[in-house]
């Protein structure tokens, strides 16, 4: 597994914030490369369906973000890296970004490199 760090705990409980609230199965959470944090939750209205990474990455790019430093992903039920996750993570901030999916209690149960 990727380096688990402090601020990666801040990014956990920002993950599971954001499912809790609007009672998504997925949450997600990214620090950029200034430190700023964003989180948001996967979405289906109708035909669109994003997933939080798709809705995190969103809003650290309008939000002026030029990188990243680390992504949390957090659900209700046992998930894994989805492709297209890694690849949207990879093409905003290029290779060696951590992604963790992390348990109920917040701890990191599977890392990946983008």
């Amino acid at each position: 597994m990727s380096e688990w760090n402090s601020e990666d705990d801040k990014l956990a409980v920002l993950a599971k914030g954001a499912r809790s609230r609007v009672q998504a199965n997925v949450g997600a959470a990214l620090r950029d490369e200034t430190g700023r944090t964003y989180a948001s939750a996967e979405i289906s209205i109708g035909s669109l369906t994003l997933s939080g990474v798709e809705m995190v990455v969103a809003q650290a790019v309008a939000s002026g973000s030029a990188g990243v430093e680390s992504v949390v992903i957090s659900s209700n039920s046992k998930i894994s890296f989805t492709e297209s996750d890694i690849e949207l993570v990879r093409t905003f901030a290029g290779t060696g970004i951590p992604l963790y999916i992390i348990d109920e209690t917040g701890k990191p149960i599977d890392s990946r490199l983008t």
